[in-house]
């Protein structure tokens, strides 16, 4: 079996990689981060143990991102740093300043686990995995914001044409600016065929029509649960997903649409810091 290929959102995940929050995750001054307020690391770490350990349990290889990395705390969101095709890794660039060179460290990780490099963005061209989303095994969308700029998008149907891979831009709006983490998978995650979790109130009418055209299923997450990542839901399998606690209406509507929801406690490693699911693990291998 391959060791990677992740040209889905809902594939059954085989192999996935993690990062355990360690001390540059506490941040001394959490309003340079935009983190709610400083993490506690003991709670992060069990927190995210319990994330592991759902992953598990559904079947997934679980692999540590051991490349040390000072001073960055968000590196644990490994989902960012690079986009996973069939064809091997593409390493992205980052668009947060603070996040500038997890992109080295997650590529000397992928190459220890023999992951080869298709392409790797350069100059400045600016993308973040939060900002890929996967519509259909040779269609990914691509945000536009303040994470991922033109030339990125550029560079992307430049790594992607080749392997067969159609990119569809995405326009995002201002929201509460750039400071703020606003990425295409905080407004939408895909958690069966045709079915995914949205919140249309910030999604561009073009790519809201987009997924008529394509006849998926909405599940609204409603505004209160947008604040508390909601939308940001990682499928294990086409309708089973993992899912931040403390969303009852949105996890409701996914189990009324016959998912299977697994919920983790997140208020160290999500909600002080806007990351969920998606955003702490990066899927390698999904078959």
């Amino acid at each position: 079996m391959n060791k990677y290929g992740c040209q889905s959102m809902i594939a059954p995940l085989r192999t996935v990689l993690v990062k355990r929050p360690d001390e540059a995750f506490a941040v001394e001054d959490p309003q340079v981060w935009h983190y709610a307020s400083r993490p506690d690391l003991p709670n992060a770490q069990q927190e995210h143990d319990a994330l592991v350990a759902l992953l598990r349990d559904a079947g997934a290889e679980v692999i540590h991102h051991d490349v040390p990395q000072p001073e960055r705390a968000d590196s644990i969101f490994v989902f960012d740093p690079v986009l996973i095709t069939e064809q091997g890794a593409i390493i992205l660039s980052m668009g947060k300043q603070q996040r500038r060179g997890e992109e080295a460290a997650m590529a000397q990780q992928l190459e220890a686990l023999g992951i080869p490099t298709l392409y790797t963005l350069h100059g400045e061209a600016r993308a973040e995995g939060g900002d890929l989303l996967w519509l259909a095994h040779d269609t990914l969308a691509v945000g536009q914001g303040f994470r991922t700029n033109a030339e990125g998008l550029r560079q992307l149907h430049e790594a992607l044409d080749p392997i067969g891979v159609h990119v569809i831009p995405v326009e995002l709006p201002y929201y509460t600016g750039p400071d703020a983490c606003l990425h295409l998978l905080s407004l939408i995650s895909i958690v069966d065929e045709q079915l995914a979790v949205v919140y249309p109130s910030l999604m561009a009418v073009s790519f809201w029509q987009e997924l008529q055209r394509r006849n998926f299923r909405v599940i609204e997450v409603p505004e209160h649960e947008f604040l508390t990542m909601g939308p940001n839901v990682l499928a294990t399998a086409p309708g089973r997903c993992i899912m931040l606690e403390g969303n009852p209406i949105t996890k409701r509507r996914l189990e009324d649409a016959g998912c299977v929801v697994m919920t983790y406690k997140g208020n160290e490693i999500s909600l002080k810091a806007e990351g969920g699911a998606t955003c702490l693990t990066r899927p390698l291998l999904r078959a």
